[in-house]
């Protein structure tokens, strides 16, 4: 009913932003009169400001057309390699007309970025995956919006996330012979997983995988975010946060938690300063400050636009992760695609590094809940291990803007470069686009 509600009200709105829209480029139109007049400006800004606050946002492209590589400009063609129900396995392939720079290009490790699924689209990482491209080949998973995808496609839950995750890396080494993984936020814990149960079959795992600001252990320095999970029931959540996708929509039906309630939890985490930024950019509105003004609707086009996720897998999370800690406690089971109950034993990496990296003052993944990764890959030497705290970084930090770029990357790509070993031959693996369908099905939730 909820989410009814909430799209009847979006609908009703939209006419609203659009005209508040058309009023500020009337106010601002230089061919009107009073449009130099401080008034003007003032109205101007105003009704820009309403239609930002009304508008519906939708997934943004990651738009990275070129990037430099040791002062050459590189072409990046962006491409979907493997299309899952849930998932879409992009690559950005890399062109360059200049023959010592595409041997370069050649020669650079390949890397899996696993973004996350917590409700915003995978182009949150655009700066991470424009940065890497500078130095490896990058590919990424890009996970649907749960309103989108057909009650027939099954419902997807955490143990699917872990075997899409096995079913990427094993694309990726088919193709490379090898891959190295980077996880970021939400999806370190099944990355650990996915990982660990690849190895205990005895299977190739990726030469190092590097977890960002992740709750391996949400036990520690617990943030608003584990206090929510634990001082609610599990019952509490599916009673509470979960909501059927209304008829307009392709998964019409399905379970999800909505991506606007999930908003809503991001914008209450820090009320002051979204409302403190909204002002900002009203006043640079009104003093023309073109570049400031910019710079918030490109970072609030990114936040304001979100996804469902399918219920299983939110309910799944908030009981594995949050609840019962069952990776750290060594009692997650996780079922294969074959119907197999496998027990989740990090123990047994051996041959993958480990590179660790939390911010300062992240209020998401507290200080410690990433390190914790190091405690459970036991088998993994001491000297095949790494850890970064960034000082001054919160959550975004280490992913996206000035430290990202200049303390975080080189140490990831110093990392992958010390252990990037020979790969094997690489299979023949076809590369172009397809669709997959889920291994197995269950009835929605």
């Amino acid at each position: 009913m909820l989410y009814t509600l909430y799209e009847t009200q979006r609908t009703l709105m939209e006419p609203i932003s659009y005209m508040a829209k058309g009023l500020s480029k009337f106010y601002s139109n230089p061919q009107w009169p009073f449009s130099e007049t401080q008034l003007a400006h003032r109205v101007s800004a105003g009704y820009d400001l309403l239609y930002r606050l009304g508008k519906d946002y939708e997934k943004p492209g990651f738009d990275i057309r070129k990037v430099p590589v040791d002062g050459v400009d590189v072409a990046i063609d962006e491409r979907i390699e493997v299309d899952k129900p849930f998932c879409e396995l992009r690559r950005f392939k890399r062109f360059s007309d200049d023959p010592p720079t595409l041997e370069k290009l050649k020669a650079q490790p390949v890397v899996l970025v696993v973004a996350p699924l917590s409700g915003h689209h995978a182009t949150l990482l655009r700066e991470t995956v424009r940065m890497l491209l500078t130095g490896h080949k990058v590919y990424i998973t890009d996970w649907k919006n749960a309103r989108d995808v057909p009650l027939d496609d099954g419902i997807f839950g955490l143990d699917d996330y872990v075997n899409y995750v096995q079913e990427f890396v094993r694309h990726v080494q088919g193709i490379y012979g090898y891959c190295h993984v980077i996880s970021v936020c939400q999806p370190t814990v099944p990355v650990l997983a996915a990982i660990s149960l690849m190895a205990s079959r005895g299977e190739q795992t990726p030469q190092t995988m590097t977890m960002m600001g992740g709750p391996i252990d949400a036990r520690r320095s617990p943030t608003s975010v584990n206090n929510l999970a634990i001082q609610h029931s599990f019952e509490w959540f599916e009673n509470n946060v979960i909501y059927r996708v209304p008829s307009r929509f392709a998964g019409s039906g399905r379970a999800v938690y909505p991506g606007f309630l999930q908003h809503a939890g991001f914008i209450a985490m820090n009320p002051d300063r979204h409302a403190s930024s909204h002002y900002d950019y009203f006043l640079n509105l009104i003093k023309d400050d073109d570049n400031n003004a910019e710079a918030h609707r490109k970072f609030y086009d990114e936040y304001n636009a979100v996804l469902d996720m399918d219920a299983a897998y939110y309910l799944d999370t908030i009981r594995t992760v949050f609840q019962d800690y069952s990776l750290v406690n060594g009692t997650w089971d996780v079922v294969s695609p074959a119907g197999e109950t496998e027990r989740v034993r990090p123990q047994d990496i051996a041959r993958t590094a480990l590179l660790t990296v939390e911010g300062e003052l992240d209020d998401i993944s507290g200080c410690g809940q990433t390190r914790a990764a190091h405690d459970l890959c036991t088998a993994i030497a001491a000297d095949r291990r790494q850890h970064l705290e960034v000082q001054g970084a919160g959550h975004y930090g280490i992913f996206s803007g000035r430290r990202w770029r200049e303390i975080v990357y080189p140490v990831v790509r110093d990392f992958i470069l010390k252990h990037q070993a020979s790969p094997p031959a690489a299979a023949v693996v076809p590369v172009t686009a397809r669709r997959s369908t889920p291994a197995r099905k269950r009835k929605a939730a």
